[in-house]
């Protein structure tokens, strides 16, 4: 019987096969470029050029080591980054709970009992035995073994899902790392803008009250009216304003920062107040190409993923429709005392196959499978679309970034012609040449075009920082978990 149990598991094993699809990557038609909005304009200030994308550590290109700092604390503490790092843990835990289920389970077990047979209840009462033992201990040292052969691949399928939601639970973490770190830049360069409007606010301000002094001693000399006192003690007024709506700008800039590093609101206040430049990108950009992207952006990868585990849960449903063949066996040692316990006699083993299949649950099977075919629909559309708001997603930020740049430009020479204009109308006010409407008229002007191109300095640098982010760069070098590698499609 032994040799007959041996042979058939053997036999088994040698016909194994496994149910259902194997998973393929799907092929994804992308352009070769990023098209014509990648071409640098010849007054471009940052060139956008298609080369190889070296990203990592992007924000290093900024030249800024406070900012450096920041994006190096953001990795080891926030707290969506734990988050997720946890996450690859519970997945990695969980791949190896289902690989486990592919070798054979043994348990151990010990037992003491004492009984007492009834005299009075059948089989016993039919008959009187001398010396019968009515009331007898058991003892009982063994263990039981069995292994669920995996002849259809259910487990096999059961651990390439488990793997597939392993890669996409690092992939997450990847994504999420990436939007902190891009959320602490922006956030970080949004400061910085607000700080230079403040100072920008200040200055005309100071040049303000000295246009407010200069026409109220004119007014008491009789050369201007009471209408351009007023006038001026207005702008002064509307410029005061906007100072506290920066102040607090810079506040809650600080305090997002603070709550990305995992800290209080007010602990980085200290640190990041003093006011700095705002980082200046690099002279040249390098996008790569859109084939890199799908390789390059944690989301595409998580979705690819997915996309595998909803595959292989089809062979896995799949296998349930066949039957399950197990090995089984068992070994103990029983005594009515504990000096034979481990006498060779007081063995007792059994050891052979068996099989189950669920007859009548064959319906209830069939719709878990519609079920999982259903699921792997949705992640098949789903990582399609991932890939399509990707292409998406850097397209419109080159166009920002690109705009943004000419926007600047326009701004500059602006700022430039309004600095002139303001100067010389002061210069003819106070000459008596125009009336104070030209001056309160060409220092408003050159206020706006100031704060604008403050502004848009801001915006250029926190559009590169939307780029990047679209681009997939910086989590490379710095994830904290050193998640399990991912195929590449």
């Amino acid at each position: 019987m032994r040799s007959l149990s041996i042979k058939l598991a053997l036999a088994l094993l040698l016909c194994a096969c496994t149910v259902g699809p194997d998973y393929r990557a799907p092929k994804v038609a992308v352009e070769e470029s990023f098209g014509p909005a990648t071409q640098p304009a010849a007054t471009q200030p940052v060139a956008i050029t298609a080369g190889t994308m070296a990203a990592a550590q992007w924000w290093r290109n900024l030249g800024d080591p406070l900012l450096d700092k920041l994006m190096d604390r953001a990795v080891n503490s926030n707290l969506d980054v734990k988050i997720a790092a946890a996450r690859v843990r519970q997945a990695r835990a969980q791949l190896a709970y289902a690989s486990g289920g592919q070798y054979p389970q043994i348990n151990g077990d010990a037992g003491y009992s004492y009984n007492k047979l009834s005299k009075t209840a059948s089989p016993y009462s039919a008959f009187n035995v001398p010396h019968f033992p009515w009331q007898y201990n058991q003892y009982q040292l063994g263990f039981d073994a069995s292994w669920e052969m995996d002849f259809f691949g259910g487990v096999q399928r059961g651990v390439e899902a488990a793997q597939a939601d392993l890669a996409a639970s690092a992939a997450d973490e990847q994504n999420v790392l990436l939007s902190v770190m891009a959320e602490v830049a922006r956030n970080y360069v949004d400061l910085r803008g607000l700080q230079r409007r403040y100072a920008i606010d200040q200055e005309s301000l100071a040049s303000q009250k000295e246009t407010l002094e200069l026409t109220q001693d004119r007014r008491k000399r009789g050369v201007v009216t009471e209408l351009d006192v007023a006038q001026a003690t207005s702008q002064v007024a509307k410029t005061e304003a906007q100072l506290p709506l920066l102040r607090r700008g810079q506040s809650e800039a600080i305090h997002r920062i603070a709550t990305l590093l995992g800290q209080q609101p007010e602990a980085l206040t200290e640190e990041l107040i003093r006011p700095q430049p705002i980082p200046v990108p690099p002279a040249e950009i390098a996008i790569g190409v859109p084939a890199e992207l799908l390789r390059r952006r944690p989301d595409i990868r998580r979705a690819e993923r997915q996309l595998a585990a909803a595959t292989a849960r089809i062979g896995q449903a799949k296998a349930d429709l066949y039957p399950k063949f197990s090995l089984t066996g068992n070994f103990a040692m029983l005594s009515a005392d504990t000096q034979r316990l481990f006498d060779w006699r007081s063995g007792t083993y059994g050891v052979g196959p068996t099989v189950t299949w669920p007859i009548f649950d064959a319906d209830r099977l069939h719709r878990l499978m519609d079920i999982r075919s259903a699921e792997q629909e949705q992640a098949l559309a789903i990582y399609s679309r991932t890939v399509l708001m990707a292409l998406e997603e850097v397209h419109d930020a080159i166009v920002v970034l690109a705009t943004e740049q000419q926007r600047h430009l326009a701004l500059a020479d602006a700022v430039a012609a309004d600095q002139v204009a303001a100067d010389v109308s002061q210069a003819q006010y106070r000459q008596g040449v125009v009336d104070f409407l030209n001056v309160l008229e060409a220092q408003r002007s050159l206020y706006e075009s100031q704060d604008q191109l403050a502004d848009s300095d801001r915006a250029v640098t926190t559009s590169l920082v939307a780029l990047y982010k679209a681009l997939a760069g910086g989590w490379e070098p710095v994830s904290p978990s050193q998640p399990t590698r991912i195929d590449k499609q």
